[in-house]
């Protein structure tokens, strides 16, 4: 059997890359400690198999030294030194698949005849998080107090997200690298990303996320949007990252969910409750963590307090989803789930092309991940015919 010389440098960048050890994959490649330390070669089709197991493009494989990988987009991240200095294959190849995406989109819009959308990039970041938060409320057409009339923040966060995309912004909630279950998004990654564009622009939110963290995730992306500053973030415990834009994406987005008259019209009262996040999370349909934060930011609440919530908040979400009290966001009805992962706007504009003849069927496949007849049957849950 012929063997491949392969840098050693490079096996340990790849096992790196995917988020792995060696020790992980010793079990399927009992050499690879000795091909990592050059006492030993691969065979070209034990490599092939290390490509498919570490999600790295064979022919990297053959470089001299590991590539440069770095984002598209910048990467704020609240602490540096808590997660990998550099980005996983799984965040990278999602950011690839969301340009692929928007690309494409905007294509089609301009020939159709769009004009950009003119919010984006109509805001300036020095301008005040009360004057930003009623641009998005204008933006949106709701009003200030617009969450305390949704029955629950799980409601409004659905309605929320379906004004977004009203406006033409691409939202998609998924938790995984297109319908590939076995390639999870991490939380301690990102938390979501944004990519701005005039005709078509786009928000991830990571699905992995609880939906009590997602809100403030949607919140933070519409300000990037207005204020048009592409990036992706961790937003670790809801803090931002030591940058201004994030910074100020993120007091925006917490005046824009709790306004700061409202909470401390009611926060005297709400305080003498042993539930007083719970009774103010219920006012403005928000979860109680970010109620907590916005304790914080108008200092009722010390950055001690705040963190011991988050991490019993956290540990208690833990402990019923190990119980099986919480359904996985990403499961139930699967064409349902594709509404998320697609983002509605995006699919309709997909199916549009295919039945006008712009699109071939083959290419809506690849964009969507959904192939044959488990597109077929997306459309038709859609209301559009599958022929």
């Amino acid at each position: 059997m012929s063997k491949v010389t392969v840098k050693e440098e490079v096996i340990r960048w790849a096992v790196d890359r995917s988020g792995r050890t060696l020790g992980d994959l010793q079990n399927k490649f009992p050499k690879i400690i000795e091909w990592a330390t050059g006492e030993e070669r691969p065979s070209l089709r034990q490599l092939e198999s290390l490509a498919r197991a570490t999600l790295t493009p064979f022919g990297y494989f053959f470089l001299d030294r590991p590539p440069d990988e770095r984002l598209p987009i910048p990467f704020f991240r609240t602490s540096e030194d808590e997660y990998l200095n550099r980005p996983t294959a799984n965040l990278i190849e999602t950011i690839q698949i969301m340009q692929q995406r928007q690309a494409w989109l905007r294509e089609y819009l301009i020939d159709q005849g769009q004009e950009p959308l003119d919010f984006v990039r109509s805001a300036r970041v020095d301008q005040t998080p009360n004057i930003m938060a009623n641009k998005i409320r204008q933006l949106l057409g709701i009003e200030e107090t617009w969450a305390s009339k949704q029955p629950t923040w799980k409601k409004a966060l659905q309605n929320l997200r379906e004004a977004i995309e009203a406006k033409g912004i691409m939202v998609i909630v998924n938790g995984v690298v297109g319908n590939n279950t076995h390639r999870k998004l991490e939380v301690a990654e990102f938390r979501g990303f944004v990519l701005v564009d005039e005709y078509a622009p786009l928000v991830f939110v990571n699905g992995t996320d609880g939906k009590a963290a997602q809100m403030f995730t949607l919140a933070h992306e519409l300000a990037h949007i207005l204020i048009g500053s592409s990036a992706a973030f961790d937003l670790r415990k809801l803090q931002p990252a030591d940058n201004s834009t994030e910074k100020a994406c993120d007091r925006i987005a917490a005046e824009f969910l709790v306004p700061e008259t409202k909470f401390r019209e009611i926060w005297p009262y709400a305080r003498r409750s042993m539930d007083a996040f719970q009774l103010v999370a219920r006012e403005f349909k928000v979860s109680e963590l970010v109620v907590a934060r916005r304790a914080l930011d108008l200092h009722y609440i010390t950055k001690n307090d705040f963190y011991n919530f988050y991490q019993a908040y956290i540990d208690k979400l833990d402990e019923l989803d190990r119980k099986g009290a919480i359904k996985k966001e990403q499961g139930g009805d699967f064409y349902l789930t594709q509404n998320l992962r697609i983002g509605k706007p995006f699919a309709r504009a997909i199916i549009r092309a295919v039945k006008e003849g712009k699109l071939l069927y083959n290419d809506a496949f690849h964009m969507t991940g959904l192939y044959g007849n488990a597109f077929n049957k997306y459309i038709e849950s859609l209301g559009y015919g599958a022929s």
